[in-house]
């Protein structure tokens, strides 16, 4: 739809009036519903900016409760949505009930097509205003959340809980497969913290022999023991002010797991080798693949730094649980390593495509980013098909028989639209078409959904 021809839904149950609203305002593509489930049919189906509505519509048109009712469900369906409400030139009462309710403005009837128009226009322009606003703030927020991407209602959940808890400076577990993105989301839990402006510190806890793990995060002081010749800071310190990343949390010796409860308590350390308490302002984010748990009841890790540790508790999903999120993700790696490695403007084929569907990723996005990265240096073409990415299809569990159908179908549906987002990389046209519905359809089956 050209921009010209903008949507305009015009609730009137007047024929006559109808016509002549249509005629008066043919700039836009007017859209006429009688009634309020017309209206709301013709809501979900078009979207439309803005809507005109008398609030006297049937079964009883001397009643403006069908009107007010009506305000009422386009505001929780589309809240962006501008509504004037016309009304009668007494009725300066329901006019000023309907702009509690959320009505963009009010006009009397009999109104002015002038008046009414200069309106129209000028609820488009707060329309298009607000669209723009919104997407320069994602474009600002964009950096923290990068290197995310999903479509999985889960994961996007999870993401929506990291902006929440950034500005607080609760302690965070991220608990996921290996490979799913723990560190990432820790990263971006920095980036959106008042904190960002100073250092994120990462260490891997199973990395590091033990007798130099402890050094390594508390530092020390010059001849604690040989070959100490200078002092020298640890992680803590090197994090001070910022936020400190204990990854694989699980693999923590006991002896340590001591240490760093008595920093959580007293948010002080010590060197090794040292006598002197340092304070220390540090945010901990930690992550495992493992149960803690279980750890905790066969003694392998302290059930008080457990608690400590996990005032928030995130589970990441793996890859194969996000539907649509592995095909998703795979073009924006495709189009990644092709600038990197020069390769030109690389595209997936269609059987490529399907073998990662099908595909279980155990190893999860790290798994997937190292196969389109072999898969784009050893391509012939600029096309990369299923030998390229060399998976096997492998079967994954279908879990209990679901006999619900009503829930069935709302499941394969949903399934069908994230696994069309993803083959063609978010393109809502490609993705309605591959689907066999309209846009609009589409839309309303995202937002029935939650698909964002």
């Amino acid at each position: 739809m050209s921009e010209a021809r903008r949507p305009l839904l015009i609730v009137e149950d007047d024929p006559a009036l109808q016509k002549q609203m249509c005629w008066a305002f043919d700039q836009y593509d007017t859209i006429v519903a009688g009634d309020r489930e017309s209206a709301v049919a013709s809501i979900r189906r078009h979207e439309p900016p803005v809507v005109t509505m008398d609030l006297g519509l049937p079964p009883r048109p001397d009643d403006p409760t069908e009107g007010l009712q009506l305000l009422e469900e386009v505001h929780a369906l589309s809240p962006d949505t501008k509504v004037i409400v016309l009304t009668g030139q007494n009725d300066r009462a329901n006019a000023l009930k309907a702009i509690s309710l959320g009505a963009y403005d009010f006009c009397e009837k009999p109104f002015e097509p002038a008046l009414l128009g200069l309106m129209l226009e000028r609820a488009f322009r707060v329309h298009d205003l607000q669209e723009e606003n919104r997407r320069l703030q994602s474009l600002q927020q964009a950096p923290a959340m990068s290197g995310i991407v999903t479509r999985d209602p889960g994961m996007q959940k999870i993401c929506r809980t990291v902006e929440k808890i950034a500005p607080t400076s609760a302690t965070l577990m991220i608990i996921g497969e290996s490979g799913t993105g723990k560190e990432l989301l820790a990263r971006a839990l920095h980036d959106l913290s008042p904190r960002k402006s100073n250092r994120f510190v990462a260490i891997n806890c199973a990395a590091i022999p033990e007798n130099l793990l402890e050094s390594e995060l508390f530092g020390y002081e010059k001849g604690a023991f040989t070959g100490a010749a200078k002092q020298t800071l640890g992680k803590f310190e090197t994090a001070h002010g910022g936020t400190l990343f204990l990854d694989e949390i699980g693999d923590l010796p006991l002896a340590l797991q001591v240490k760093l409860l008595r920093f959580l308590q007293e948010r002080v350390i010590e060197r090794i080798g040292g006598r002197q308490e340092i304070p220390i302002d540090v945010r901990i984010v930690c992550a495992t693949n493992q149960n803690l748990k279980d750890l905790t009841a066969a003694g392998k890790f302290r059930e008080d730094l457990y608690y400590r540790l996990a005032e928030i508790v995130l589970e990441v999903p793996p890859l194969r649980s996000r539907n649509g999120d592995a095909a998703l993700l795979a073009h924006g790696f495709v189009h990644r390593f092709g600038n990197e490695l020069k390769r030109g403007s690389m595209i997936l084929l269609p059987d490529a495509v399907a073998a990662i569907e099908s595909h279980a990723w155990p190893g999860n996005v790290r798994e997937l980013e190292n196969v389109i990265r072999r898969a784009v240096i050893m391509a012939d073409g600029l096309g990369i098909g299923a030998a390229d990415i060399g998976v096997l299809s492998e079967q994954q569990d279908p879990g209990p028989v679901q006999l619900n159908l009503r829930q069935v179908r709302d499941e394969a549906e949903k399934h069908a639209v994230l696994r069309a987002l993803g083959r063609v990389n978010g393109n809502l046209s490609k993705a309605a078409d591959l689907l066999g519905v309209s846009r609009p359809t589409l839309y309303e089956l995202m937002h029935r959904f939650g698909l964002k």
